[in-house]
């Protein structure tokens, strides 16, 4: 399987600059995320020019309002139509917020009866759909599709592919890998998003939350999966320090390296969960 490092990991740092962290600790390529950086400039070019640091495996359509991209059905359809033309094989994106009102996007979304053919340009780009975490004290999920049966069901009825993340899954339940096993036995999942998650704390470092990660990556190397795990962090999990996140990087990377790889099964043991690369005073 592949190893992705989401740009929103240290979306504090010049997009460029992610792009070379990326590249020089050795991961496979990265997730994209359509951000400000794509307001009011050629989106072609600006990834053409990443596209020669590194891999861009997957784009993240936008979740926030941007100057030029519309709402989040035309920002997801400008979204593909960027990945098609530079080649880049699979677009994720939000369902919509039934707390936000989101009633236009809501009906758009039912209304596609099949997204690889209308959305995904007759299948040119995978088009996956991602699981939404519960939020706030009583633990509220304000997006639609939050059961994991109703989702299932959505994906198979729409032709849709998967993003499964692990911290949204497991804000609900500490215990996510049953649920994960249902949204994979789909033969639907095309990306897996991957972090901890702890004390109402999405996208922590692994061993900074409570959820079972190794275990969940050993199934995941038992597993026939053979698509895309992204490492997606909070960017205050990392130093200030730039070396010092390379470092950090390394070390995560080679602890999903060695959790996921069928040769290495009795090498290396991290049932305690991965450790941080220790942060100096003042960093």
């Amino acid at each position: 399987m592949l190893i992705s490092l989401s740009t929103g990991s240290l979306f504090t740092l010049p997009l460029p600059r992610v792009f070379e962290l990326a590249a020089a600790a050795g991961f496979d390529g990265v997730e994209l995320i359509i951000s400000q950086d794509f307001q009011k400039i050629n989106p072609v070019k600006l990834i053409r020019s990443l596209q020669q640091i590194t891999v861009i495996h997957s784009i993240h359509a936008p979740f926030m309002p941007l100057d030029g991209w519309g709402g989040p059905a035309d920002s997801l359809r400008r979204s593909v139509s960027l990945a098609a033309e530079c080649g880049i094989p699979l677009v994720n994106f939000h369902p919509p917020s039934w707390m936000g009102l989101e009633i236009t996007y809501w009906r758009w979304l039912y209304s596609v009866t099949d997204f690889q053919k209308v959305v995904g340009m007759d299948g040119q780009v995978a088009v996956t759909i991602e699981n939404m975490p519960w939020v706030g004290r009583m633990k509220i999920n304000p997006n639609i599709l939050s059961a994991t049966h109703r989702m299932i069901e959505f994906i198979r009825d729409h032709n849709l592919f998967m993003t499964f993340d692990c911290t949204h899954m497991g804000s609900g339940k500490a215990n996510f890998i049953n649920d994960f096993y249902l949204f994979y036995e789909t033969g639907r999942i095309r990306n897996i998003h991957f972090s901890d998650y702890g004390q109402g704390r999405e996208h922590l470092l692994p061993g900074h939350g409570m959820l079972p990660l190794t275990r969940f990556l050993n199934h995941l190397r038992n597993t026939d999966y053979q698509s895309t795990v992204t490492l997606e962090l909070d960017p205050s999990e990392f130093p200030k320090a730039e070396h010092i996140i390379l470092e950090s990087l390394k070390e995560i990377l080679m602890y999903l390296r060695a959790e996921t790889s069928k040769q290495n099964d009795a090498v290396l043991n991290y049932d305690r969960g991965f450790q941080a690369v220790p942060m100096p005073e003042g960093e």
